[in-house]
């Protein structure tokens, strides 16, 4: 993981820190909030939605899970069964029979997992029909035989490959929000009732209990109601300062709604750091393992950039769909990277509060 510090670079949690980074949001710009105009998004999201239905009821036995054929312009439902073809057209999708199926791929991922080498991830790739294993510059020589040794059983449902950069954990945002000696990102402004709130990374909840919009910490924002680290990703903040301007923007995009991601939508992150950047999401139910305990567990994977300072940021669409918060990656946004979010809908869920 890695941190943006304030101060003293030699505290005990250094080796916790270094490894987040928070995205910026720009959530606390006085802007006003423009009235949602038609869009085809909410179509797309439809669409997406009845090809992960299909599949989940077809099962994970005769399916691969599916993803958006930007090409073609239709999704894709992965089987491995011939005979669920007719069932995958019914819901509007269009069926592609391949070799493996979830359950065998997820059965390759345990077996990734059981290994415990810190500075992997891995994610089932519906566009390739394999389990995608990222390991980092961090991994030995010995970690990575280990881990060929773990998934040789598995053949070429297993890609192995290697990343130049090294997973960490982001910590910034859209405006930038300091606690104690860290910096992290404001994700998305979220309300209850009369309440407002904002989201941000769980391990930026985890390292301070109150934020501040300045590194001097003399305007306070708000105080964690509650973090989710490791396993999730997420925070909740309660906004104490009731002279703050709140709006429901990420970037420079009102956020009119949220949804799950689907593989192969285009995406853009905000950061503090590193700006508006975009992408597509390559895979779901990712699994990063950043090392010492720290395991997360059903992020969004995406092409998007990000750098230290990004960490508990927007994913989100153009169409104003909000979609997730950094977590951590790799790279940088000079040579390109891999970023994991933590799906937004779970958080809103579990805090029963809503974009607005």
């Amino acid at each position: 993981m890695r941190i943006t510090r304030t101060t003293n670079p030699h505290s005990g949690i250094a080796r916790r820190a270094r490894l987040i980074a928070v995205a910026a949001t720009g959530l606390l710009a006085a802007t006003a909030l423009a009235t949602p105009s038609a869009q085809a998004a909410p179509t797309v999201q439809a669409r997406s939605q009845a090809a992960v239905d299909v599949a989940r009821t077809l099962g994970s036995g005769t399916t691969a899970g599916s993803y958006y054929d930007t090409e073609a312009k239709t999704f894709v439902v992965n089987i491995t069964d011939a005979a669920d073809a007719s069932a995958v057209r019914a819901s509007g999708a269009v069926p592609k029979v391949v070799k493996y199926s979830t359950a065998q791929l997820n059965k390759a991922g345990n077996a990734t997992k059981a290994a415990d080498i810190g500075g992997t991830a891995w994610a089932v790739h519906p566009t390739t029909d394999q389990l995608v294993v990222t390991a980092d510059s961090t991994v030995t020589k010995a970690e990575l035989a280990k881990l060929k040794k773990a998934t040789a059983s598995y053949g070429d449902a297993v890609v192995i490959k290697r990343s130049s950069g090294t997973f960490n954990k982001l910590i910034t945002g859209g405006s930038a929000i300091y606690g104690g000696q860290y910096r992290c990102s404001l994700g998305f402004n979220v309300v209850s009732g009369s309440t407002y709130y904002f989201l941000t990374a769980g391990h930026c909840g985890q390292v301070a209990s109150t934020w501040y919009s300045n590194s001097g910490h003399t305007t306070t924002l708000g105080t964690n109601v509650s973090y989710s680290f490791p396993t999730n990703d997420y925070a909740l903040v309660k906004y104490t300062n009731t002279s703050i301007t709140k709006t429901g923007g990420a970037g420079n995009t009102d956020i009119t709604s949220s949804a799950s991601a689907y593989v192969g939508e285009s995406v853009l992150r905000s950061g503090s750091t590193t700006g508006i950047h975009s992408g597509k999401v390559t895979a779901l139910n990712a699994t990063v393992n950043y090392g010492s305990g720290d395991v997360v567990y059903q992020m969004i994977d995406t092409t998007v950039c990000a750098e230290g300072g990004d960490s508990g940021g927007p994913l989100y669409t153009s169409g104003g769909i909000a979609l997730g918060l950094t977590s951590g990656g790799s790279g940088d946004c000079t040579s390109g990277g891999e970023t994991f979010f933590q799906p937004v809908t779970e958080a809103l869920s579990n805090y029963g509060v809503s974009v607005y």
